[in-house]
């Protein structure tokens, strides 16, 4: 049993990958080139099993391992970071369902979710909330059989295309410290009071919406209220963010390593006095660097995934992968264009997209500042005398 999971499960990245290559490559600088929300690859990522890869198998889904699903995210983001990224937060809202839902949300939504139809989306950041997640100012009232949800949400990756959201509010406004008084709701798309407020033109990480919404009055059943129980959003938040960090930890992997092969395959066609600028010391030096750093990384990704798959507590595992892996693919991307020299800085080549894109996964699922924090604060824990 084991020998045929795991042939299905080589079957299904050896498919993305072709994916990749066959329908993806083909159509990016376009879509990239005009921020367009790619609705075709969309259709062809859930007809490949892409959106049901962690959602377990009761439910209608594929239920791989977070190992497994790294090698997925990372080869969709070899062909575009902005794939992995529409994945990303569903697969994360997914988790969070099937980790600490009751039995009738798995029942209601997972189904739905693994066939991909209805796609989730995240809503935890705020104008005054961002890295301080305990900041947060939404509210949600409870009345009767319902709660009424007032507020805002920022950085809403699916936002606009989304149909399930995972929103964090807080639902005792007294007691100390903020994170025990909030709590998670499911907020289904075309409830009355929810809306988009605004949409964000960014650097890079093009294709996929990030928006703002808006909460006004928002009447959501108590049915609803992941878990069933008040108070534990703060908790299911953070177990949710580690998928989201092995995620972007993963995103970082792919997109690397795509400026990596470019790099490489430049450098043995390119040539300067007289011979391919890959025989050139200076080459090979910026060449081994990066790949050394590519494969760290990588086992850094796949350490932090195997504890979560055998269901403990990673945040030092996902911290210490995000971090160095987010820093390895901005440097790594930047070297890239400096062997590409005058074009690398062109749009004619991919390398320039990868360094637009590099920087998101310094920012994305908690800044690199805030991971080594994470870092610290768990090694003085394991280290106390």
């Amino acid at each position: 049993m084991e020998s045929a999971l795991d042939a299905e499960k080589e079957m299904v990245i050896a498919e993305v990958r072709r994916f990749v290559a066959r329908e993806v490559l083909p159509v990016v600088h376009e879509l990239e080139a005009h921020d367009t929300y790619p609705l075709e690859l969309i259709e062809k990522l859930k007809t490949l099993g892409v959106f049901s890869a962690t959602i377990p198998e009761a439910y209608g889904g594929l239920g791989f391992d977070f190992q497994t699903y790294v090698q997925i995210v990372e080869e969709l983001a070899r062909g575009w970071m902005s794939l992995s990224g529409i994945v990303n937060t569903h697969v994360l809202v997914a988790h969070m369902i099937a980790t600490y839902g009751t039995e009738a949300q798995k029942q209601y939504f997972l189904p739905r979710m693994a066939q991909g139809e209805q796609r989730g989306g995240l809503c935890l950041s705020e104008a005054n909330a961002g890295s301080d997640v305990q900041a947060i100012a939404m509210v949600a009232t409870r009345t009767g059989d319902d709660y009424l949800l007032n507020g805002a949400k920022l950085w809403v990756t699916n936002g606009v295309n989304a149909s399930i959201f995972a929103v964090l509010a807080r639902t005792d406004l007294q007691v100390q410290p903020p994170y025990r008084g909030m709590s998670i709701f499911l907020v289904e798309k075309g409830t009355p009071g929810l809306s988009v407020g605004r949409t964000f033109e960014k650097l890079g990480y093009k294709g996929v919406d990030t928006a703002e919404l808006i909460f006004n009055e928002v009447r959501v059943s108590a049915t609803h209220l992941l878990g069933g129980h008040e108070g534990d959003g703060f908790k299911q938040a953070m177990g949710g963010l580690e998928v989201g960090r092995i995620n972007v930890a993963a995103r970082a992997v792919g997109l690397a390593q795509a400026a990596f092969n470019d790099a490489i395959k430049y450098a043995q066609q390119r040539e300067t006095f007289g011979k391919p600028i890959a025989q050139h010391q200076a080459i090979q030096l910026k060449l081994a660097d990066m790949a050394t750093k590519i494969e760290a990384a990588r086992l850094l990704l796949q350490k932090a995934a195997a504890k979560k798959d055998r269901g403990e507590r990673c945040d030092l595992e996902a911290g210490m992968a995000k971090l160095f892996a987010s820093e390895m693919c901005q440097e790594v991307t930047l070297e890239a264009m400096r062997i590409f020299g005058g074009f690398g800085y062109t749009k004619e080549f991919n390398v320039e997209r990868y360094y637009r894109d590099a920087p998101f996964m310094l920012v994305g699922e908690g800044t690199s500042e805030i991971q080594r924090l994470i870092i610290a604060r768990h090694l003085l824990q394991q280290h106390s005398i």
